[in-house]
C-alpha cells in the first residue's frame, strides 16, 4: 500500500493527542504511536474517532505509513527517552528523513542531537511548543530550530497548526542547532517571572489592602482591558472568580507551595554562564523554592516578628485605595518591562556565544499568540525591534522608556510600602534595583575591585588610564608586586 501519512507523532499524552487532532483539522494525515501501544487503540477509538488519524503498533509500522521525506515528531519526556527514540528511529529511516523533538529539551542536548543525527545523513529539528493543552489543540506558539534544510519540509505543517495573530502564524524558523529550544527555554523563564509578578500584585491586594477574591477578580478584569491584557492576567482573573462546591473561593483553599519542572532553573544557570543579569527570573525561581519550605515557614512565622501587613489607612480611604491599586498595576507593568528586557539581553548574548542569527522582532511575534506569555505587550516589542533591529536593550526603546517614566512613581511607592509593611515582593524589588543599576553611570564596583586586588592581587583598571590597562597595588606594604593572571575570577 502506498504510504499516505504526512507526519508521525510519538507520545500520546495530552499535548501529543491534541497536536495530532490539530494537524488532522488542518488536512494533514498523522500516524499516532505510543510506547504503550494500547494507548494508540484507545486514542483511535475515542478522541480520534471519525478522523483520518492512523495508528501504528511499532516504529517500523509507523515509518512504513509515511510519505518521503519522512517526518517523525516526538512529544516525549525530555532527556533519556528522546535519545532512546532517536536510536530506535535511525535504523528504519533514510538519509533526508526528519526527526523532530517537540518536547521541553535542554538546548545543549538539542545541539548534540542535531550534530549526531546529521552525521547519520538525516535532519533534526528541536522545536519549542507552547500553549499547553488548549494551545496544542487550537493553535500553539511553535519555535523551531535545528537543521536548516529541514525547515522547508516542516514549515507548511507547523505554520498551519500554529496560532495566528492578525493573520500571521506564531511560528517561524529560529536558527541552527538548539536555537529553537533555547528561545522556548527563555520563554519559560519569562513565564516564571510573569507569574511571580502577578502573585506579588495579588499578595499586596490581599494582605495589604484586605481585598476579597471577588474584589481581586474585578481588579484583574479591569487590568486585562489595558496594557496588561494577557493570557496570564486573564486566567488569574478567572481563578480569582472561581468558587468551590461550597461557594467559597477555590484559590483560598490551595496550598501555597509551588512546583517547577526545571526550565526556569535552566534559564538562570545559562544566564550565569553567559554573565547576563536576569535577576527577576532568578527571583521567580527562588520564590518557588521558598514556597516549598512550607513547614519551615509556618514555624518561622511564630518566632520571626515584623510589621503587620494590613495597610489600614489606605484600605479605609476609597480614593487612596483606588490610587494604590493603580500603583500596583504600574509596579506590575514596569517590572514586566524589566523582565522582558532581561530575557532579550540573554537571547542577544546567546546569539553571540552560539553564533545564532536570532530575529528578535520575529520571536516577539511568535509569542504574540498561542503561548502562555501571549499578551498585547509583545506587539510593542516587535515594533521596537522593527524600528531598530540593533536595539541593545528594550529599556532604551522610546515606547518602553516612556512607559517606565509614567509608571515609575507608583512602582517605587509600592516597593517602599511593601518593604515597610513586611510584604515580600522580591520580583518587584529586584526589577527596580536592576533598573536603577542599569541607569547608573557609576556603581560601587570600584571598591569591589579594590577588595579583590587587596586579597587576591586580581588587578583593576583606572578611570584616568585607557581601558584594558591593568594595575596592582601592594595595599599593606607586606604583599609582593606579582599580580594574579585571573582578572575575571
Amino acid at each position: 500500500m502506498e504510504p499516505q501519512a504526512d507526519i508521525a507523532l510519538i507520545g500520546l499524552a495530552v499535548m501529543g493527542q491534541n497536536l495530532i487532532l490539530n494537524m488532522n483539522d488542518h488536512g494533514f494525515t498523522v500516524v499516532a504511536y505510543n510506547r504503550t501501544t494500547d494507548k494508540v487503540d484507545h486514542f483511535l477509538a475515542n478522541e480520534a474517532k471519525g478522523t483520518k488519524v492512523l495508528g501504528a503498533h511499532s516504529i517500523a509500522e509507523m515509518v512504513s505509513k509515511l510519505k518521503r521525506p519522512r517526518r517523525v515528531m516526538m512529544l516525549v519526556k525530555a532527556g533519556k527517552p528522546v535519545d532512546e527514540f532517536i536510536e530506535q528511529l535511525l535504523p528504519v529511516l533514510e538519509p533526508g528523513d526528519i526527526i523532530i523533538d517537540g518536547g521541553n529539551s535542554l538546548f545543549e542536548d538539542t545541539n548534540r542531537r542535531v550534530k549526531y543525527v546529521e552525521s547519520k545523513g538525516l535532519l533534526y529539528v528541536g522545536t519549542g511548543v507552547s500553549g499547553g493543552e488548549e494551545g496544542a489543540r487550537h493553535g500553539p506558539s511553535i519555535m523551531p530550530g535545528g537543521s536548516p534544510a529541514a525547515w522547508p519540509h516542516v514549515k507548511d505543517i507547523f505554520q498551519a497548526v500554529s496560532a495566528k495573530v492578525d493573520g500571521a502564524p506564531c511560528c517561524d524558523w529560529v536558527g541552527e542547532g538548539g536555537a529553537g529550544h533555547y528561545v522556548k527555554m527563555v520563554h519559560n523563564g519569562i513565564e516564571y517571572g510573569d507569574m511571580q509578578l502577578i502573585c506579588e500584585a495579588y499578595n499586596i491586594l490581599k494582605q495589604g489592602l484586605g481585598l476579597s477574591a471577588q474584589e481581586m477578580h474585578d481588579v484583574f478584569a479591569e487590568w486585562n482591558k489595558g496594557e496588561l491584557d494577557s493570557y496570564l492576567i486573564e486566567i488569574s482573573r478567572d481563578i480569582l472568580g472561581f468558587k468551590d462546591t461550597d461557594g467559597a473561593p477555590l484559590v483560598d483553599k490551595i496550598l501555597d507551595t509551588a512546583g517547577q519542572k526545571g526550565t526556569g532553573k535552566w534559564t538562570v544557570v545559562n544566564s550565569q554562564d553567559l554573565g547576563i543579569p536576569i535577576t527577576l527570573i532568578a527571583e521567580a525561581v527562588y520564590s518557588r523554592c521558598v514556597s516549598a519550605l512550607k513547614d519551615e515557614r509556618v514555624k518561622a512565622s511564630r518566632k520571626l516578628k515584623g510589621p503587620r501587613p494590613l495597610l489600614t489607612s489606605i484600605a479605609n480611604n476609597p480614593q487612596r485605595k483606588a490610587t494604590f491599586i493603580a500603583e500596583i498595576r504600574d509596579a506590575l507593568y514596569a517590572s514586566k518591562i524589566v523582565s522582558y528586557a532581561q530575557g532579550y539581553m540573554l537571547m542577544r548574548a546567546a546569539a553571540k556565544e552560539y553564533n545564532w542569527n536570532l530575529n528578535y522582532g520575529g520571536i516577539a511575534l511568535m509569542w504574540r499568540g498561542g503561548c502562555i506569555i501571549r499578551s498585547r505587550f509583545l506587539g510593542k516589542i516587535k515594533e521596537a525591534y522593527d524600528t531598530n533591529p540593533k536595539l541593545t536593550n528594550l529599556l532604551l526603546a522610546d515606547y518602553f522608556r516612556g512607559e517606565i517614566k509614567r509608571s515609575q512613581k507608583g512602582w517605587r511607592n509600592v516597593v517602599a510600602t511593601a518593604a515597610k509593611r513586611g510584604i515580600p515582593v522580591p520580583a518587584f524589588s529586584t526589577a527596580l534595583a536592576f533598573y536603577d543599576q542599569y541607569r547608573s553611570a557609576v556603581l560601587p564596583a570600584n571598591l569591589l575591585q579594590a577588595q579583590r586586588d587587596y586579597f587576591g592581587a586580581h588587578t583593576y583598571e583606572r578611570v584616568d588610564k585607557p581601558r584594558g590597562e591593568f594595575f596592582h597595588t601592594n595595599w599593606t606594604g607586606r604583599g609582593g608586586t606579582t599580580a594574579s593572571s585571573t582578572y575575571n575570577v
